[in-house]
């Protein structure tokens, strides 16, 4: 078996690129593998100063490669993916210059407006990359860069939430609550949220914090919204809770590099409203049937009559595509494909 390190701006966090790191450090140690976490933030086997985000003086050549020294193979986990830390990422490149490497790509600088000018990734023979979507996939081989896909995947019988303490620690009773499960950040448009709960008569829950400058921005727009809106997990309630505790589940983000909300409604079997961003169209065209976020008296309908057939039809898609016990092959096989020798 081999010794596997991830390396990234920040990781054990609750965003989405170290939730992901979390699954797949489950799935490669139980196929036998060591796994050392790397980053500039977080709590992580080797903490790296320079690598972190916000860094304004990258890593020395020496420190990573150190933090590498063991390492058989290293996950490169959005770092080279978005140049938020350009210096970073160019001794990354020295460092795993001719070194087995896979670059595990969740978004890229064009698919961000204020990105777009920046470079993408490079490449390297001893190098593999990974998309978590087929767009990704394709723009990366239209810059000469080959990618194998592997979705996101996810527990198909999560814990059951408390839907009645939730909603009674929200002040909630008997009215429609709809949930944003989110950050609250410009692409996530929470306008876009909030128009459809009002249209709904429902109550409006932002479950993430503001970041990126949005709070005045966000604090605006709530102020003049028609509808109750709460903010935030009670004492207590876990992510399982909102969802058991919500009616509906909107996404109205206007770009996602996945979405994981999108199946997360999906195996807790809670209807979902979304605005048609590329990934969510590419996730749809599997088999799933979900609201647009224009359907109103779709959205209405849901949050008090929800279709259960619907339901249980797009939780087995989920099953087909994104379980996450099929975790562990699929890597051994990417692994396997790409590094012979490592594969479990």
């Amino acid at each position: 078996m081999a010794t596997i390190a991830f390396v990234s701006f920040r990781l054990g966090g609750t965003d989405g690129v170290a939730i992901e790191v979390d699954k797949w450090t489950w799935a490669l140690r139980s196929l036998g593998h060591r796994i050392v976490t790397v980053a500039g933030e977080g709590p992580v086997d080797r903490l790296v100063p320079g690598l972190g985000i916000t860094d304004t003086v990258a890593p020395s050549l020496t420190s990573l490669t150190t933090a590498f020294d063991d390492a058989d193979v290293v996950i490169v986990e959005n770092l080279a993916s978005l140049p938020l830390n350009p210096g970073a990422r160019e001794v990354l490149y020295q460092a795993r210059a001719g070194r087995p490497t896979l670059l595990h790509h969740h978004d890229l600088p064009w698919q961000r407006d204020h990105l777009a000018h920046l470079d993408g990734p490079r490449d390297d023979p001893h190098w593999a990359h990974v998309t978590i979507n087929a767009l990704s996939q394709q723009q990366l081989a239209e810059r000469g860069i080959r990618a194998d896909v592997l979705y996101n995947h996810f527990d198909l019988t999560p814990p059951v939430g408390d839907r009645d303490r939730t909603r009674a620690a929200l002040g909630i009773d008997r009215e429609p609550l709809v949930l944003l499960p989110t950050r609250a950040i410009p692409r996530k448009n929470v306008a876009g949220a909030l128009q459809l709960a009002e249209a709904c008569g429902a109550t409006l829950w932002i479950l993430g914090a503001a970041e990126d400058g949005y709070d005045e921005e966000l604090a605006h727009l709530l102020s003049g919204a028609a509808i109750p809106v709460v903010r935030g997990l009670p004492d207590g309630a876990t992510i399982h809770d909102a969802y058991a505790a919500c009616d509906l589940v909107v996404m109205s983000s206007t770009w996602e590099g996945f979405g994981n909300p999108v199946l997360e409604s999906v195996t807790h079997r809670r209807p979902l409203a979304r605005f048609p961003y590329p990934v969510a169209l590419e996730i749809e065209s599997l088999g799933f049937s979900f609201i647009d976020l224009t359907d109103v008296e779709g959205a209405r309908t849901a949050c008090t009559t929800p279709d259960h057939a619907v339901l249980e039809h797009n939780w087995r898609i989920a099953q087909r595509h994104f379980n996450l016990n099929e975790l562990p092959g699929r890597l051994d096989e990417l692994l396997t494909r790409n590094f012979p020798g490592l594969g479990g």
